[in-house]
């Protein structure tokens, strides 16, 4: 009897101490962490560290698939890297646009690898097998190296980092503008173009004020002996430039007065040639009117059919023929003039 009383009593507390006993335990069983991550996120303030030892490095953006389908890969080659001896890391382009710039990352997802500050970009898919082999096979030997300007240690690239966190946080104030204040897009782009402005005028005059520090002016007496030197200088170029200009016309009007000389002699050279070549044709043809003479001389007429009438000839006109006959003396005389003419054209010639 006193069994059955207080056995519904003694069931009930039972349940009651279990039921205390799951509330207490669920959660110590809650508050255990998770498994913690190997993959390292890299940040503008710690990226420096793949500058030591050897790392690969995953660029990605929370909203891309491809990303999100390559990051349970990602986290296995992660919890290998002890193995491979190989650091791992992530990096944010949303929360961390300075890296992306500083790596000129332009597709989504990118890999690098990181030896000793020496950048290489994997190109290969983003499965852990074609990972390890690529630590293991050393196979980013055969990469070209991201060297000069192109390194992201360089000062250039440090520079592209700047300008991609400034329109990072550009594109942050336009978001906050438009999602959270609710103001119209056209609204953000005009004041970001006043800013703009103001920011360019801003930036002139403290270019100026600081010119105008370091600048000195100088002494009034040293600026005025400056001023005459200076023009001194200019009357000196001007006279210099007076002169050439003078030697070229000097020089021109020689060569007008050599080429006009150079006609003259060629026209007298013609002429002499031609009045050679006329006393050539008149000395020929006086050498042809002697030579006819005297084949005439030579010629004389054959004897008459009657030789009475011959003998029977006057006086008178055996004196013309024997006055019509040339005189040796006045073909001397011909002969000596042709040879001074041509004496006298030897030495024209010479």
């Amino acid at each position: 009897m006193a069994g059955g009383r207080y056995g519904p009593q003694l069931l009930a507390l039972l349940a009651a101490w279990v039921a205390a006993v799951a509330a207490t335990a669920g959660p110590e069983q809650a508050a255990l962490p998770a498994e913690q991550s190997r993959v390292q996120p890299m940040t503008a303030s710690n990226w420096t560290l793949v500058m030591e030892g050897e790392w690969m490095l995953k660029f990605y953006a929370p909203w891309c698939p491809s990303c999100q389908q390559t990051d349970s890969e990602w986290e296995t080659f992660a919890k290998n890297g002890e193995m491979l001896q190989i650091s791992v890391g992530k990096v944010d382009v949303i929360q961390e646009p300075g890296l992306s710039g500083r790596f000129f990352v332009t597709t989504l997802p990118a890999f690098f690898h990181a030896k000793d500050g020496i950048f290489r970009r994997y190109r290969g898919p983003g499965i852990f097998e074609d990972l390890q082999n690529y630590i293991l096979e050393k196979k980013w030997q055969s990469v070209e190296p991201l060297t000069g300007w192109k390194s992201p240690a360089s000062l250039t690239m440090s520079g592209m980092a700047g300008l991609f966190s400034i329109s990072g946080k550009i594109w942050h104030l336009h978001n906050y503008f438009t999602v959270t204040l609710g103001i119209p897009a056209w609204c953000s782009y005009v004041f970001f173009v006043i800013a703009t402005l103001v920011f360019g005028l801003f930036m002139g005059l403290v270019l100026v004020v600081i010119s105008e520090c370091f600048y000195v002016p100088l002494p009034r007496h040293l600026s005025e002996r400056s001023e005459q030197n200076g023009r001194s200088e200019e009357a000196h170029r001007a006279e210099q430039l007076q002169d050439a200009e003078e030697e070229k016309d000097d020089s021109n009007e020689e060569e007008n007065k050599d080429s006009l000389v150079d006609d003259e002699e060629e026209k007298e050279d013609l002429g002499d040639e031609d009045e050679a070549e006329e006393e050539e044709e008149e000395e020929d043809n006086l050498a042809a009117g002697v030579d006819e003479e005297r084949s005439e001389a030579n010629d004389q007429g054959p004897p008459g059919e009657d030789s009475v009438t011959r003998g029977e000839v006057e006086p008178e006109e055996a004196e013309e023929g024997i006055s019509e006959k040339p005189c040796p003396a006045d073909t001397e005389v011909v002969e000596d003039s042709l040879r001074q003419r041509k004496s006298q054209h030897a030495d024209k010639g010479l």
